[in-house]
């Protein structure tokens, strides 16, 4: 098959691009950089975002499109400057990926568009499947429905259209767990904030396997969750990695002292849901790492 990737160098594209090429599918990755070679022949650069892109006329047919791109919430403080600049990262290059889908012909026959598990919005108490209604609590919720919103204009081009609400992300290559492990190997690892908040995680093989699953499975559109069966609460995950590292798990980290390190931002580990990836379990996936401890184990140890 022939992939176009928008966002193939980042973290997740990466692992993506290199799971598709070893499948022996062309990737074919949008970049802003101009003049990038591969040392693959699978893999192909094309610059985008320029005024004389002409991208259907570099490319072959197109099986499917993936877009990962937009700034990452995680960075630097929620200022409103920040805020704008991390929805407008998500609104400009959704619209740029829908002008290419409407040029293309024949087009694809999938746009699978990520998202993250924050749409639901934040709670310790509710579980939310695809099904579910947002809470629209958190500013992380606003930017997933504004991004998802403008992903299903490709439905009107009869492009089947797949949102995939990525959980935190398991990987000693990047992600959040290698910040996340820090504490513990300096041995002052422990609870963060109460300890109840939910994560949904996802190990970074499960992850690219259900970006291809999604791509094969015609009968997959709408949202789907990219996480685990089997979500923890913060103060496990925490016990867990501590068991995996034969570290202790100990010092508290309070709530009041995030918000002051990391502002806004802070809810990113102080606030979680807890999300379970009904439609992908429904439609026969299986999950080769789906309790946290295994995963944790095969990639701490």
């Amino acid at each position: 098959m022939n992939i176009l990737v928008a966002g193939g160098t980042g973290f997740i594209g990466q692992n993506l691009t290199q799971s598709l090429i070893q499948k022996g599918h062309h990737v074919y990755i949008l970049t802003r950089k101009a003049n990038m070679s591969s040392q693959s022949p699978y893999v192909h650069y094309i610059t985008w975002l320029s005024q004389d892109d002409n991208i259907p006329q570099q490319l072959p047919t197109i099986d499917a499109a993936i877009n990962l791109s937009g700034d990452p919430l995680n960075k630097g403080r929620w200022t409103q400057k920040k805020k704008d600049e991390i929805i407008n990262s998500r609104k400009i290059t959704t619209q740029h990926i829908f002008q290419l889908l409407k040029d293309f012909n024949p087009k694809p026959s999938v746009l699978i568009n990520a998202s993250a598990v924050g749409v639901y919005g934040n709670s310790n108490t509710d579980t939310f499947t695809e099904e579910s209604v947002s809470l629209r609590n958190s500013f992380p919720s606003q930017v997933c429905e504004i991004w998802e919103n403008e992903a299903l204009q490709a439905e009107s081009l009869g492009v089947r259209t797949v949102l995939a609400r990525i959980g935190v992300v398991l990987s000693n290559q990047g992600g959040a767990l290698p910040k996340m492990t820090m504490p513990y190997r300096l041995f002052i690892g422990g609870k963060v904030a109460s300890g109840e908040q939910w994560v949904s995680w996802i190990h970074i093989h499960d992850l690219v396997e259900l970006f291809q699953f999604a791509i094969h499975n015609q009968s997959i559109k709408g949202p789907i969750n990219f996480t685990a069966p089997n979500p923890v609460q913060m103060n496990e995950l925490g016990r867990q990695i501590g068991n995996a590292l034969n570290r202790p798990h100990w010092f508290p980290v309070p709530t009041i002292m995030l918000r002051t390190i990391f502002g806004e931002m802070s809810e990113f580990l102080s606030e979680g849901q807890k999300v379970i990836p009904k439609k992908a379990v429904d439609q026969g996936y299986s999950f080769t790492y789906p309790h946290c401890d295994q995963a944790l184990k095969s990639i701490l140890r």
